[in-house]
């Protein structure tokens, strides 16, 4: 079954997804529906010729921080200096450099215009964040996601130089794991991500560890700045 939405904020309860995930369809990306959305573990995902599709899959791939696993050739990579990192210095560019297609692959065409300015305005708000990684003062990989408590939802990443991405992602962990942050939803499992840390995990699960993590004291507005090398 799925559920269609109104004007009314509210979505009905995760558990009744269906089993590939698909969970509502219709309503709007106003910021408000979004945080609603989110704080319940749903997120959009459609292409330009579907309406607004609303997903919770069950079981869900998460990264602990705690349990994040760097390769011992991308800390070399760090160590090296090569690429400098910051946070929401160019979030505008991340998610359009998201949204581009791959070569031979299809991610990244669910990124549509409106979906694009539904996450800018998400930002805008303090809540959707960028991680970018810069090579000699050019963007060449960077991720973004939402922010709500102890939970970070991790969206889209892409990369122009090999393991730019990596990089922003292996910054980003340093950042949540000295601000105590429990989990990063990757919605989706990958290989890639599973070789690094991460894990399936059920639903029953999941949205338990969303009701302790999301009401905790979180980090609203811009995470400007670099880091120092996490390893």
């Amino acid at each position: 079954m799925i559920f269609g939405l109104t004007d009314d904020l509210i979505f009905p309860p995760p558990y009744l997804a269906r089993e590939d995930g698909l969970l509502a369809i219709g309503g709007d990306l106003s910021v408000e529906r979004l945080l609603l959305a989110y704080g319940q573990g749903i997120f959009p995902w459609y292409t330009e010729e579907d309406p607004i599709l609303w997903w919770a899959p069950d079981p869900r791939l998460v990264l602990e921080p705690r349990n994040f696993h760097l390769p011992k050739r991308l800390a070399r990579l760090i160590r090296q200096g090569r690429f400098q990192v910051t946070f929401d210095t160019a979030f505008a560019r991340v998610i359009r450099s998201c949204a581009l297609p791959r070569p031979g692959k299809e991610q990244g065409t669910w990124l549509v215009p409106e979906m694009i300015e539904a996450y800018i305005h998400l930002h805008e708000a303090g809540y959707a964040h960028s991680v970018e990684c810069w090579q000699e003062k050019t963007l060449v990989g960077g991720l973004y996601g939402v922010a709500l408590g102890r939970v970070f939802f991790g969206e889209s990443m892409f990369s122009l130089v090999a393991n730019s991405s990596k990089i922003a992602l292996a910054q980003l962990i340093t950042l949540l794991r000295r601000w105590e942050f429990d989990l990063i939803d990757c919605q989706m499992t990958t290989a890639h991500l599973v070789r690094l840390g991460a894990r399936e995990m059920p639903g029953y699960e999941f949205y338990a560890r969303l009701e302790r993590h999301i009401p905790l004291p979180g980090h609203k507005g811009p995470w400007t700045g670099g880091l120092t090398p996490c390893c």
